[in-house]
């Protein structure tokens, strides 16, 4: 019996042909290209696609953090400027007519970076002011407001909030009025308020001066306090007797006084103090601001002639 031929002395032997081999890749992969290739082909709806994300997570293909900001920016394809907005019956503004002392009175009670500002009525925005310009007038009493104020951007109420994350970007605009289907004023939003919905709370410097003590004096007089400061500490600094038993923070009960959540602008008086709400997100208060209720007067002894 012969031999086959790829044994023979002296025959040729026809290796099978080596697939040429990919060369190295330099770099590590990117984030993006991970994700896409961890889904592909693709989820066939948004609760596939977050399930994805959740999956992908928990495989250590992206970060908790990364994660988040994803199913941030789907969340907000979804959503519009009358979504978000801070409905007009809130919004701090400034009268163009009303005199300098009580315009900086609220720009510090506030603390804001820029005010719409009307002039008759309040549905009547005329543009935005900027703190920082108002504290011109100082150097020059002469300076009419209508000279510092700048053009307002509207917007309608169906606005989606990716196109109107990209208007404020190429614009360079931080605030916009919102409007409904009948051009009048709806609300405010902010470009904060766009990002927030994709990244969470935004805490500025003032943010971490609550997390330290929650209670801190304005220029004014008057004091911001942190809806989540404890009871007693709002006694301690402010020498009252408010109840500590039912409710551990000044939020929960200023939010019993008033029998339901609070809005801003609502305020209530208690032990004393005045509470005004500054500002809620989430259903709760985030601070107020709390000044020294007015005492009534007391009607003279023994009557008119006495």
């Amino acid at each position: 019996m012969s031999e086959p031929p790829s044994t023979r002395p002296g025959a040729l032997v026809h290796e099978p042909r080596a697939e040429p081999r990919p060369g190295p890749r330099t770099g590590k992969r990117g984030f993006f290209e991970r994700l896409v290739e961890f889904v592909s082909p693709g989820p066939d709806s948004k609760a596939e696609l977050l399930e994805t994300l959740a999956e992908a997570e928990n495989r250590e293909l992206i970060e908790p953090e990364s994660r988040v900001m994803l199913e941030g920016v789907l969340r907000m394809a979804d959503m519009t400027a009358g979504d978000v907005m801070v409905a007009a019956p809130r919004m701090d503004l400034l009268d163009i007519d009303a005199p300098y002392e009580e315009l900086l009175h609220v720009v510090i009670g506030t603390a804001h970076s820029r005010f719409p500002v009307y002039e008759g009525g309040r549905d009547n925005i005329i543009g935005i002011l900027m703190a920082k310009d108002l504290l011109k007038r100082q150097r020059s009493p002469e300076l009419h407001l209508r000279t510092l104020i700048r053009p307002a951007v509207f917007v309608p109420e169906s606005k989606r909030l990716n196109e109107l994350l990209r208007d404020f970007r190429s614009n360079r605009n931080h605030l916009a009025i919102v409007i409904d289907e009948f051009g009048n004023t709806a609300g405010l939003i902010t470009i904060e308020d766009v990002l927030e919905e994709i990244v969470g709370e935004i805490e500025d410097e003032f943010d971490e001066q609550e997390r330290e003590g929650g209670i801190y004096t304005l220029a004014d007089g008057s004091h911001r306090v942190a809806g989540d400061v404890a009871i007693a500490a709002v006694n301690e600094a402010f020498a009252t007797r408010l109840p500590e038993e039912e409710f551990d923070t000044i939020g929960g009960l200023i939010a019993h006084e008033l029998g339901q959540v609070p809005r801003r602008g609502e305020a209530v008086e208690l032990g004393g103090l005045r509470f005004t709400v500054m500002l809620t997100r989430g259903g709760a208060v985030r601070w107020f601001r709390v000044m020294r209720a007015p005492r009534a007067e007391q009607p003279a002894e023994g009557g008119a002639g006495a």
